[in-house]
């Protein structure tokens, strides 16, 4: 799988893709990241990428045909429309949910356009296939969620985790006792020591009954999931 990302400000994503996962998943050449600078289609000698807004206010917009061009330049021609995909990263867009990490993670070639300043001239959404919010709140630029994404998408790319790493974590669809399917968050875990500052591991997990340790699991998920996400116990 290939991730390209067009952004303003490349030098930002080279920590946090130099490590870890991200960072063995490249190495392995099962994912390929490619930083591309948007400058680098600006107008004219000084390279210019943005202007003021029609109709006045406070900051710059990103240039139109400077976006687009940089989008068509990493566009894959010889890729089917349904193995690559567009993204533009902006605070109205759909929000990025897991399902939709699993989907991006089938591709081929992912896009993501991470806008700046006060965004990018509305004509864009004409050249993106999606777009996409990270949550209800704003950020400087789409750099960092850029990096989420990025993150979410490739620890689902197949060969990048173990075989089933990912089935039972946080919103992985599973199954209830009637056979109905549900997203749940993941239940508790522990490790050593058994007991620190009087708080003890639950005696569950420590009988070595495998079948009622998975009850108690698919128990405790469901009450955390209750407590603090039970919205998606509703979108069932």
């Amino acid at each position: 799988m290939k991730i390209t990302i067009l952004t303003l400000f490349p030098q930002m994503f080279h920590g946090p893709f130099e490590y870890s996962i991200v960072k063995r998943a490249q190495e392995k050449k099962q994912v390929l990241i490619a930083l591309v600078n948007i400058r680098d289609f600006g107008i004219g000698k000084h390279k210019t990428v943005d202007d003021t807004p029609y109709g006045g206010g406070i900051g710059m917009l990103l240039r139109v045909d400077v976006v687009s061009n940089a989008i068509s330049a990493v566009r894959d021609k010889r890729l089917a429309k349904n193995k690559e995909k567009v993204i533009l990263l902006g605070a109205d867009g759909t929000p990025f949910v897991q399902n939709k990490a699993k989907a991006y993670a089938s591709l081929e070639h992912l896009i993501l356009v991470c806008g700046h300043y006060e965004g990018i001239d509305e004509r864009i959404r004409n050249y993106v296939d999606e777009v996409i919010t990270i949550g209800d709140f704003v950020v400087t630029g789409g750099e960092i969620p850029a990096m989420l994404i990025t993150d979410a998408v490739i620890r689902l790319v197949g060969g990048v985790l173990k075989t089933d790493a990912t089935r039972k974590e946080s919103f992985s669809e599973k199954r209830d006792e009637n056979g109905e399917r549900q997203t749940l968050l993941e239940y508790p875990q522990y490790t050593k020591p058994p007991v620190y500052e009087k708080r003890k591991v639950p005696e569950i997990l420590l009988s070595g009954d495998h079948k009622k340790i998975e009850l108690w699991r698919q128990k405790e998920a469901k009450i955390r999931t209750e407590q603090t996400r039970s919205d998606l116990l509703k979108k069932q």
